[in-house]
């Protein structure tokens, strides 16, 4: 059983949603990156998206965009996300997934990425900007090196593109909430039950939902609807609120996600 798979089936049988943590690689420099993994994942987060940080960050609101820029500035390059994964994997057995671009796949070679993203740990690949009609190469690669490939699907997906898309993915599908960019948002989008119910009907695999969640509540509500919440802008904002004193991020991320994470409980 892959990591992912098992992530959402402890979850499943503590009656409670899988609680998925983002964080940008490398934001605010490699060493209090590292250190922020470790704490979300030793807090309650069973599956860990790493944002690998590019220029062009299409999907990301402005939280993650700055995240990306503090991890470039910083130094932050492909091979050092890899060795993150790899310095993360050597104390921690929570699942990867890299939350990538094309640009960076392809760029690297794309059979050569994959291969070196298995090797350092990593378990799947969510490449945000590839759709499934196009992604036959990434799709191969991730087959023969044993990545799983996660398939997002936003609510102006046809009815027509679900199938593909549940033919696509592996490991899980990710829905996007909402329109748009990511980003704290006040209120939840609505038509989240029907979209969870539609990309059942096809596939049945895990359905995380994401973008805009950030309160207990907020998560507790996605929780009661779909196999895992994703939290991204809400912790990165921990480690942007906290760039003063960077040996308390650790500390404030974990508080932060065994408080968002109590939410995923269904008892």
């Amino acid at each position: 059983m892959s990591r992912i798979k098992g992530a959402f089936s402890r979850a499943a049988a503590q009656n409670r949603a899988a609680f998925v943590s983002y964080l940008c690689a490398g934001d605010p420099d490699f060493d209090t990156s590292l250190a922020a993994c470790r704490a979300v994942a030793a807090a309650g987060t069973d599956i860990l998206e790493l944002g690998v940080p590019f220029s062009d960050p299409l999907a990301d609101g402005l939280t993650n965009q700055l995240a990306a820029q503090r991890a470039l500035e910083s130094g932050m390059t492909a091979a050092r996300v890899f060795e993150l994964a790899r310095r993360l994997r050597e104390s921690s057995d929570v699942p990867i997934v890299f939350y990538t671009y094309y640009n960076l796949v392809f760029s690297n070679g794309v059979d050569a990425y994959v291969k070196e993203a298995r090797a350092a740990g990593v378990d799947g690949l969510l490449i945000l900007d590839l759709p499934p009609e196009e992604a036959r190469e990434a799709a191969s690669a991730c087959a023969r090196h044993g990545v799983d490939t996660i398939c997002i699907v936003a609510p102006t997906t046809p009815d027509a593109r679900l199938p593909r898309i549940a033919a696509a993915a592996t490991g899980f599908i990710y829905y996007v909430s909402r329109e748009g960019v990511t980003g704290v948002r006040e209120q939840l989008a609505g038509g989240i039950a029907e979209a969870v119910a539609r990309i059942r009907a096809h596939s049945r695999l895990p359905v995380a939902v994401g973008f805009g969640i950030s309160t207990r509540a907020q998560v507790a509500q996605v929780a009661a609807l779909a196999d895992g919440v994703v939290v991204g802008s809400a912790l990165v904002n921990v480690i942007r609120d906290g760039l003063g004193a960077r040996p308390g991020i650790g500390p404030a991320l974990a508080a932060k996600v065994a408080d968002l994470s109590a939410g995923t409980s269904r008892k």
